[in-house]
């Protein structure tokens, strides 16, 4: 499945570092592939190698959130040394935490609906943190009462919550905050 994109986003830049044939070439930042293009068209062809077709001009993608850690479709697992690098780089992107435990029934009950939630909003970042010892001061700084708990954040800040295993309500929540 490819991803369309204009070409117009400010973290689009020119770039003429390699020859392709009489076209111009297109770099990945992760893992130093490389395309041609001639329209004006961005093609995403997965969460690594970016391909441009059509245009006549070379440009280099950059993403904070690549940069970061986070990856769109998935649930990024953060520590409270990558949480808020994670948030702060995701810019008005919405942001759904899943505050867990390792022993947690409920909580393993959620975990591969959150999975299936990460794969449907490609649009919204899925992070889950473990309410373990060494996690517990970020755990405490974000207000958790009861496992499991998800915070929903939009432009750096918690704008919705919901505890315990309540997909209805996560699932709810996500799309008002989405479409706000």
């Amino acid at each position: 499945m490819a991803l369309r994109l204009p070409l117009t986003p400010p973290s689009i830049r020119p770039s003429t570092s390699l020859p392709c044939n009489g076209k111009h070439p297109i770099a990945s930042l992760s893992d130093s592939k490389s395309g041609c293009f001639s329209s004006k068209s961005l093609n995403v062809t997965s969460r690594r190698s970016i391909g441009v077709s059509g245009g006549n001009r070379s440009f280099k993608v950059n993403s904070s959130l690549d940069i970061a850690g986070a990856t769109v479709g998935q649930v990024t697992e953060v520590n409270k040394d990558t949480f808020w690098p994670i948030v702060n780089a995701a810019g008005d992107k919405t942001v759904v935490l899943d505050m867990y435990t390792q022993w947690c029934g409920p909580c393993k009950v959620m975990a591969p609906k959150f999975q299936e939630l990460s794969e449907k909003y490609l649009d919204v970042i899925f992070l889950k943190l473990d309410c373990n010892q060494d996690n517990k001061p970020l755990a405490k700084e974000l207000g958790i009462k009861v496992v499991p708990t998800f915070k929903i954040l939009k432009n750096k800040m918690v704008v919705k919550e919901v505890t315990g295993a309540k997909y209805d309500d996560l699932v709810h929540a996500i799309d008002a905050v989405r479409t706000s």
